[in-house]
């Protein structure tokens, strides 16, 4: 509906002689002004010589006129907003189109036939995920489905450090205790603490370590990559253990013992060409020339920074699943980083630039403090999804629902605000009932649910006269969908369900559905509502329990 408006007001503009203008088609903040309200006449005004309020009055007609049937009426506002009130037959149109078309209704084609490849979480194997790679793991799974319901098609990867200077404390930290076949990843994660610890405190240490990680480069010694290969397999393994609960799987795991070579290599080259320039033995990328900084790529010992490695990493991705865009989720504080990597590799090869972007997302911060993994007192992600299932089973002795109404708690969190912001996460608050939660928005879903268990009933089918509030937020679904697709935001979905639930319990409130004179359309309501509800929800990747 957001899209024939928007044509209506376009020919409505070109008939009065301006086009190319832009305006907005939005939704009122409050629902009694109107279903939409554009501002089409305010953006023309100038490019026309009228006044705002006078181009109003000669729109408003025109696209009335132009949207028939669909709309009862359009109004003039304030200095010159047009909103437009849908009609009765538009909006039950639209109802009964979220009932039939069930699990596709809200999905679009904006980006039918594109492939668009998205990487997140990306935590190290050696170290145990802690909730940074959470907040990543849930935003970039909530990023990865809005796009792919816009009719892109999806490739999930993670990209690891599974080689470096926190692997080679690691590995000196096993090796020392006479380790030889890890157990789990706690025990990969403590050796890193210690090694790291030691890397500090001890010069005879530290020296030990920088020889490893060398070692490690090289990958000649037998024994010692053999430790290397099942340490890394033991941290995947409950990386992806993990992954199972959050619902997020992934189509490739890449690693920079894969892009290290292949990075080198590229930087090399360029060197050649000009795109990089040498300093004291390094090579570097003076970003200055771009308004950026000067970060380097190669150090004096001809080893690939990290930079270096998502260079090749580029390529590597480029070759085993060719895409039209590829989409960089990571923390705000690295969105200097990735711009002079963006810049190297956009004068390495420009195509492949061009098409890379990044998504920042903000930290998750808790009442302990800041994490450090160097201390061995990480805040894990294990750790703090334990403690709130922990806390959901207080209310839910089923251990399915529990875990389901966890992850909703976490993830709506995570997801109910713009993902560059820092979140203080609270578990008492997100398990709330109350609203502003996941588990809220599960139980809206839940009521719905029973009123549907009783559809065999007999009940009224007279049509009420107006359309119910809810109906109105219900309609705008597939738009919300849309523009999270769009500008790559789940946290549009998350507030719209927010409102929708909170629709939803008031109708539930103060309508008796069944053995009402409108029964059979309350329960085509509650069906609208569910599949929206349940849409939605998988949208955000928060699992639907059948009881709470």
């Amino acid at each position: 509906m957001e899209e024939k408006i928007r044509r209506a007001t376009e020919k409505a503009l070109a008939t009065l002689g301006a086009s190319d203008i832009r305006f907005a088609v939005e939704w009122p903040a409050d629902m009694s002004h109107g279903d939409f309200a554009v501002n089409a006449a305010l953006a023309g005004a100038k490019a026309l010589g009228k006044n705002p309020k006078a181009l109003a009055e000669e729109l408003a007609p025109r696209i009335q006129k132009e949207l028939g049937a669909d709309v009862e009426s359009v109004m003039i506002a304030g200095p010159g907003f047009i909103n437009i009130k849908l009609s009765k037959d538009a909006i039950r149109a639209q109802v009964a189109r979220a009932v039939q078309e069930g699990e596709s209704w809200g999905r679009g084609t904006e980006q039918d036939g594109k492939r668009i490849i998205v990487e997140y979480s990306c935590p190290n194997p050696f170290k145990e995920m802690h909730i940074g790679h959470l907040m990543s793991t849930v935003i970039g799974e909530a990023v990865s489905r809005v796009i792919e319901s816009s009719g892109a098609t999806i490739a999930r990867d993670s990209y690891g450090g599974d080689v470096g200077p926190h692997v080679a404390k690691a590995l000196w930290a096993l090796r020392r205790d006479g380790v030889t076949d890890v157990a789990n990843a706690a025990e990969v994660d403590k050796a890193y603490a210690h090694g790291s610890k030691a890397y500090e405190a001890s010069e005879e240490a530290k020296a030990e370590i920088d020889a490893l990680n060398v070692e490690i480069y090289k990958g000649e010694d037998a024994e010692l990559m053999n430790l290397w290969r099942k340490s890394r397999e033991v941290c995947l393994e409950a990386f992806r253990e993990l992954y199972g609960v959050l619902g997020t799987k992934f189509d490739y795991y890449f690693f920079e013992s894969d892009t290290a070579a292949l990075g080198t290599e590229k930087v090399k080259e360029a060197l050649s060409r000009g795109v990089f320039t040498e300093s004291d033995g390094a090579v570097i990328y003076e970003g200055e020339k771009k308004g950026l900084h000067t970060l380097v790529f190669l150090t004096s010992r001809g080893t690939p920074t990290y930079e270096a490695k998502e260079i090749g990493l580029a390529f590597y991705k480029e070759e085993r699943w060719p895409s039209d865009v590829s989409y960089i989720l990571t923390a705000a504080e690295q969105i200097g980083h990735f711009n002079v990597v963006k810049a190297a590799l956009e004068d390495i090869a420009p195509a492949l630039g061009e098409k890379t972007h990044h998504i920042p997302h903000g930290f998750m911060r808790l009442t302990t403090g800041k994490m450090s993994s160097r201390e061995g007192n990480t805040v894990t992600a294990r750790g703090l999804l334990s403690e709130v299932i922990e806390k959901a089973r207080e209310k839910n002795e089923d251990p399915l629902v529990a875990e389901q109404v966890a992850v909703a708690a976490i993830k709506y969190m995570i997801l109910r605000q713009a993902a560059g912001g820092d979140i203080v996460f609270d578990p008492e608050q997100s398990l709330s009932l109350e609203g502003e939660s996941g588990p809220y928005l599960q139980y809206a879903l839940v009521r719905a649910r029973k009123i549907l268990s009783y559809s065999e009933s007999t009940g009224g089918q007279e049509v009420p006269a107006e359309p119910y509030a809810i109906e109105r937020l219900l309609i705008r679904f597939p738009e919300v969908a849309a523009r999270a697709a769009r500008e790559h935001a789940p946290h549009y979905v998350a507030q719209y369900l927010t409102q929708l639930a909170s629709a939803w319990n008031s109708f539930y409130a103060s309508e008796q559905v069944l053995g009402s004179r409108e029964e059979a359309y309350k329960q085509k309501v509650a069906k609208a509502f569910a599949t929206t509800m349940e849409n939605g929800l998988r949208l955000l990747g928060i699992p639907t329990p059948e009881r709470m």
